[in-house]
């Protein structure tokens, strides 16, 4: 067996079965699991999805967001066990 049959294998076991059909210039809103001390919580990240790096375990996307003037972008790998669920936002 190839090495990399055999790492895909491994890898299609962590896979998340319930990742939309994302594309570049959706508007989403991603809920990441996020610890403060012994608790977790879920935090909501709103903005527009300006890359997305197909690599099937390694898929990240990275959103960018506006908050009074300022842009950031933050760059989530899909397959995380910290990614909540990600959610289409329809713009108004």
């Amino acid at each position: 067996m190839k090495l990399t049959t055999l790492v895909k294998k491994i890898e299609s076991g962590y896979l998340k079965k319930n990742v939309p059909n994302l594309q570049v210039g959706a508007n989403v809103r991603v809920n990441v699991y996020i610890q403060e001390g012994d608790k977790k919580r879920i935090q909501a990240y709103t903005g527009k999805i300006i890359r997305y790096h197909r690599a099937f375990l390694n898929s990240t996307i990275t959103v960018r967001r506006v908050s009074k003037t300022v842009a950031m972008e933050r760059i989530f790998p899909l397959h995380s066990p910290d990614i909540a669920s990600i959610e289409f936002v329809t713009v108004k």
